[in-house]
This record gives C-alpha cells, structure tokens and sequence, in this order.
C-alpha cells in the first residue's frame, strides 16, 4: 500500500520543526566553551558572517533539492543529479544516520542528568566528577539510556510528520526558549556575572584579526546549523509548495544562533559567578563539552541559590535540544525507507531498532563513540560541499530562478546566492584541511594509525571503507531507494 504524501500544515509548522532539527546541544554544550576560548564578541560576530556565507546557502539548497525531487536523499541525489550520483545521497545519509547511532547515546545522558536533578543529587561538596564517572562507565546504565532516547524518538516520529514531528516541535521550541531564557535571567543576576557576560561579548580585534578564530566560527556555523547534514533536505519533502525557501533558511539560521546566545548566558556568567578562582573557571571551559558539562555545570548548581530547579531547567534544555536534533536524523533514514516503498510506521520501527542496536557500542565505550564523533563530525564538511556541488551540477541560476525565488515567494533571492555556492567548496575545503592537519599534530607519530582512536588514519579508513562500498553498490540503490 502506497504511502500518502503527508504535509506540514503550514509555514510555522514547518519553522519550528526546521529550528528543531537546527538546535542541538551543540548550542548549548559546545558554542559557550569555544566562544569563551576565542575571543567571545569577536567569535559572535564571526559566526554571525559564517551563517551567512554558509550556512543559509546551503540550507536554501538542501531546501531545494527535497522539495524538488519529494524523496530521501538517495533518490533525491539520483533524480538531482542523476542516477550516477544516488551514491552522494547514500553518502549523506549514512553519515547523519552513523552521528544518530552516537548521538542517542549522547541524548540519553541528558536525560539522566535530568533525573539526578530532579533527585538533588548535586548538593554542595559533591563529587560530581564521581557521578559523572559512575554513570558513564557503567553499561547497564548507558545502554538504558540510549534506549530512553531512542524510544522517545520512536513515540514522536511513529505518530506522523504532523502528529509527530510537527506537533511536538511546536511543544519543545517555546519550553526550550521559556527555560533558557529563565536560566540566562538567573545566571546574569548573580553576583559577579559580568565577567562572564564580558567573555560572551567583549570584542578583541586580535582575535578578530586572528585567522583560527575565523576557522573556528565557520566550522561551529557549519556543525550547529545542521546545514549540509541532509537534515532539512528531509524535511522539506513535507513542505507545501507555495511555502518560501529563502526568507525561512534566515530565520531558521539566526534562530539557532540566538539559542546558541542566550544558552552562552546561562552557562559563563554562572561559571564566572560560582567559580572559586578563575583557574577554576578556565578549567571547567578547557574540560570539554561532556566535562564541562555534567562534571563543572553540575558542581555550580550546588554552589547557586536555588541551584535545585537551575540545574533541572539546564538539564531539561539539554534534553530537549538533544532529542529534537534526534528525531530529524532518524527521519533521514525513516524518508530513504519510505522512498523505497516501505509503510512509514514499519520504517520507523526499522530505523529506530537499527538505531538502538548500532549505537550500542558507543554507550558500552567512550573511547568508540568519541571515534564515532571525530570521524563523522568531520565527514559532515564532505556532506556540505557535495551539497554545493549538487546545485553546480544542476545548475545554480536554475535552482535560484526555479526553486528559491518560485512563484508568490516573497523574499526574492539575489545573484548573492550564485557567488556564494561557487565559493562555499573553497571556504569548506580550508576548514577540512585546517581540521585533518590539527588531527595530524595531535598525535604526529601515529597519525597514520587507521585503528587509533582520533588519528587522521581513521577518519580516512572509514571514510574510504563507506565510499567505496557505497560507489560499488551505486546502480542498486539508485534503484532501490526510489519510489516505485
């Protein structure tokens, strides 16, 4: 039985599911610690060109392409491209589908932080290192908790695209926003907070003029948009066709950066505030996302007046943001599945279970899911610069005239569009190369290893091992992964 074409029910449906799949907790883990690390303001306002450069290009073109084509990203690579390239669909979907497998895991512990919280676990002279070593070292623990995850994105994506994705996106971005902006409230009212409001938006210029500043803000433009991941190509099969492209991809972009901003303001003005030197505080920002995180966050709340409901509301964002990223990247395999002719609940069973039992690994080891994250957190630069790629094959002024500026789209998109595809391979291409050479000098005498667990070797042997497979293959999945 044929699956009937299912629609968002409208332009703001859409928005919030798209701003949904966009904020993840890389903004709220991952943008405070590196903005801190590089300058604050001046990162900010890199980051802010960065996402007009490229990120908005390409999620204007991922946008078109699965409104064009209406399939998952094998078939629509195939029909975008032609049925030679349905192995750079493949490509892209294995790799968002590899990050879910981790990414369940690391949604899991989100939730868990979420139940320590609500127990008053963090009480001031607690050892949360301890916490935070018990759990992630115990398997039974992780395991469990990946299935929560898991599980949470099966009730959600098993309902349906309205019921399911659209609906609860429209439940999780305002209570994410409401708690996050009552955490940030907090934090920049305690005493001593300046200096982290300071770290957040003082401008230096040495760090403005400082090439490793401007790497750093167009790859956390590139990880924390989604743009390139296929993630909105997804999505926009179930967009209605007199819904704008361009004007939407601005908002969905800036949207990710202002929670990214607001979340920067819940976490540094309370480690600055709480933080018992500043060797502490730098400490807790160099200590990584999980570190910084479940170990230094955890410890403050102890330290906060009304610390208790603090620490549940940041958890609670944490959960959030992590679980709403989740359900778009099981929907990349759910859209392939259903391409191909499956019903969609069996797809989303199918996904969800494969989901579970590949992402055992990384919740039995830390040292297999940080492999996980090095090898295909970068393949994304490789998924982006396809995306481009794509456009240039079909034709940019094509895809400009046809798609983004169709009939009764508002927002009319310039020449600008043009320039910025044919120069978007370039400005990947430097942070790809930037990113493979601090892999190579963080372990110069093995970074051959294909078997190490952050070596250059291995990102090459999996990367290599997956394109070869996936070009062999190319003629059957053309095949298979198209509707009937």
């Amino acid at each position: 039985m044929a699956n009937k074409q299912q629609f968002f029910t409208g332009k703001l449906g859409f928005m919030m599911a798209a701003i949904a799949m966009a904020v993840g907790t890389g903004n709220i883990w991952r943008f405070p610690r590196v903005a801190a690390a590089n300058g604050g303001g001046a990162f900010v306002i890199i980051l802010i060109i960065a996402v007009i450069v490229c990120s908005v290009p390409l999620l204007m073109s991922e946008m078109a392409i699965g409104r064009h084509t209406r399939k998952g990203t094998v078939g629509a690579l195939g029909d975008f491209m032609g049925r030679g390239f349905s192995w750079i669909g493949a490509w892209m979907g294995f790799v968002c589908i590899a990050i879910m497998f981790y990414y369940s895991v690391v949604a899991g512990w989100t939730i868990k932080y979420v139940i320590l919280s609500l127990q008053g676990e963090f009480v001031q002279g607690g050892d949360t290192k301890a916490i935070w070593d018990a759990f992630s070292t115990n398997p039974r623990q992780t395991v469990f908790y990946h299935f929560i995850a898991m599980a949470a994105a099966f009730f959600i994506l098993y309902q349906g695209v309205v019921k399911g994705i659209e609906r609860y996106s429209r439940i999780l971005m305002p209570v994410l926003g409401l708690l996050l902006i009552t955490a940030a409230v907090r934090a920049v009212t305690l005493p001593g907070a300046s200096q982290g409001v300071e770290y957040l938006f003082r401008v230096d210029m040495d760090y403005l003029l400082n090439p490793r500043t401007w790497l750093e803000g167009f790859t956390q433009a590139a990880w924390s948009t989604g743009a390139g991941w296929a993630l909105l190509m997804t999505y926009a099969i179930y967009t209605r066709p007199q819904d704008g492209i361009g004007g939407s991809m601005f908002i969905v972009a800036y949207a990710d950066i202002l929670i990214a901003i607001v979340a920067g303001l819940a976490i540094l003005p309370t480690i600055f505030a709480l933080a018992p030197s500043i060797e502490y505080a730098h400490d807790a920002l160099a200590a990584g996302n999980a570190g910084m995180t479940f170990i230094y966050m955890s410890e403050l709340f102890a330290l906060m007046p009304g610390g208790y409901w603090m620490a549940i509301f940041f958890f609670l964002c944490l959960a959030f943001s992590a679980i709403s990223s989740l359900i778009s990247m099981v929907e990349v395999g759910v859209a392939n599945l259903v391409t191909s002719g499956w019903a969609r609940k069996r797809a989303v069973m199918f996904t969800c279970g494969a989901g579970f039992l590949c992402g055992i690994p990384s919740a039995f080891s830390m040292e297999f899911l940080n492999n996980q994250d090095f090898v295909w957190g970068v393949a994304l630069l490789i998924s982006g610069m396809l995306t481009a790629i794509a456009i240039m094959k079909f034709g940019v002024e094509k895809v400009r005239r046809g798609h983004l500026n169709q009939s009764g789209s508002r927002f009319r998109i310039g020449r600008w569009y043009n320039v910025l595809i044919y120069i978007n391979p370039v400005i990947i291409g430097i942070i790809f190369i930037w990113l493979v050479y601090q892999s190579v000098l963080q372990d110069p005498a093995a970074w051959w290893n294909p078997f190490g667990e952050l070596t250059t070797g291995t990102m090459f042997f999996q990367w290599l091992a997956v394109f070869a497979i996936l070009f062999l293959l190319n003629k059957r999945l053309g095949k298979y992964f198209n509707s009937p």
